[in-house]
């Protein structure tokens, strides 16, 4: 197949709202991280002129990935996955420390982020294997291998330590899901975060009294088809030893300042001035914006440096400061548009392998961004997850952009032969 046809097929929907987030991405960078001291748009001491760069490099980036044959991506996907392990692996030799994580490697004057990497890698393992004539996903020891894919990366980025990356690996729950894992996996998912938040707001006395009066109520509404009593026992039991093991998990395996965080979103405790004080400053940021925002470079709260790291991880605040309401809004639309055009593709893939991967796509941008906003608005605890194509970073943009072009590769083929 030509790749001069293919071009022809190219999905220039999501290129258009990636052009538009990444710019509106660019202009908030800029305002957030302009200096008086700058000497022009090219001044690569400040962040929006590296981020400047990364993005013309991202360019030729796109050039690469679309000029390769779609074949290409499923048949190397188990060698790029093991690359990406290993490049993971390598961080705890060679890594460079950088605010108390190892999580880069130094290169010159550049810092790259193997991990930003490592999810369209794993998304591809992951399709490739899912789409297997051999694989099917209603058997459990298929489920285990999948799951095992999964692992690995988050169980490399843990430890070094970066728990916010680890856990996107959540979010392929959603293409499995589609591919026919059972719904108890993602119910029962969401009954043990219930579980675990709702523990560490009323006790394991409290949390555990009402699970058992609710596994009696069921238990009690469906006694006419004679349910198994030690089913119900033993989901009862385990309810309630998990609900006893999370002031062990919370107290010994999470580290004080993730407490710390958890506490102020659960309102048990008020730390505007230490941890709580980039969320407390965020807050002050976005609702200061009001309907129409104070306009481009104009908000008193970034500019004054009130939200650290505002570039970063927190750069929606200048968004919902500088832009308002509506601005935040029409960025919120930009990202729910371009999620909800991945899932169209994908479902219209004939390749399985292709539509795998676009699932992973959607839902890897989808819990970055539900969680970023999150966190940034004070729903969420501050678990450093970025804001895709909007926060300051050459390894995040380049993760994103292979992430979401080898998809739009991938539908090119797949549509050129429908």
């Amino acid at each position: 197949m030509a790749f001069g046809k293919t071009a022809l097929k190219f999905d220039w929907i999501i290129m258009l709202l990636f052009a538009m987030l990444v710019t509106a991405g660019w202009f908030n960078i800029y305002s957030a991280s302009y200096s008086s001291d700058a000497t022009g748009l090219l001044d690569f001491s400040q962040p929006y002129a590296k981020q400047l760069l990364w993005i013309c490099l991202s360019v030729v980036l796109i050039v690469i990935i679309l000029a390769l044959d779609e074949k290409f991506y499923e048949r190397f996907s188990s060698i790029i996955y093991l690359v990406s392990l290993v490049s993971l692996a390598g961080l705890y030799l060679f890594g460079n420390n950088v605010n108390g994580a190892t999580s880069w490697y130094l290169i010159g004057p550049a810092s790259i982020q193997p991990s930003e990497f490592a999810k369209a890698a794993t998304a591809l393992a992951l399709a490739k294997y899912v789409s297997d004539i051999q694989t099917n996903m209603s058997l459990f020891k298929d489920q285990l291998k999948a799951f095992l894919i999964l692992a690995i990366p988050a169980l490399l980025i843990v430890p070094q330590p970066d728990p916010g990356s680890a856990l996107i690996y959540a979010a392929f729950i959603f293409p499995l899901y589609r591919e026919g894992l059972h719904f108890v996996y993602l119910l029962l998912g969401f009954f043990a975060a219930a579980l675990f938040v709702g523990t560490l707001v009323l006790g394991a006395t409290w949390v555990s009294l009402m699970v058992l009066i609710i596994t009696a109520a069921v238990f009690l509404k469906n006694r006419k088809r004679k349910p198994s009593r030690s089913k119900y026992a033993i989901i009862a039991i385990a309810c309630v030893a998990f609900s006893f093991s999370v002031s062990y998990i919370f107290n010994n395996v999470f580290e004080q300042r993730h407490r710390d965080r958890f506490n102020i979103v659960l309102g048990k405790e008020t730390d505007s001035k230490g941890i709580g004080y980039n969320t407390n400053q965020s807050e002050i940021a976005i609702g200061s914006g009001g309907w129409f925002g104070k306009g481009w470079t104009q908000g008193t709260q970034t500019k004054g440096n009130f939200v650290p790291e505002q570039h970063t991880d927190y750069i929606f605040s200048t968004v919902g400061e500088e832009w308002g309401f509506l601005g935040s809004l029409g960025v919120v639309a930009l990202f729910v548009f371009l999620i909800i055009r991945i899932l169209v593709l994908a479902e219209r893939q004939k390749s399985q392998f292709a539509r795998v991967y676009g699932y992973s796509v959607a839902a890897i941008i989808f819990f970055h961004f539900f969680v970023n906003v999150g966190m940034v608005t004070g729903l969420f605890p501050t678990v450093g997850i970025p804001l895709p194509f909007f926060s300051y970073g050459g390894s995040g943009l380049w993760g994103f952009t292979i992430l979401l072009f080898i998809f739009v590769r991938l539908d090119a083929a797949n549509y050129y032969y429908t």
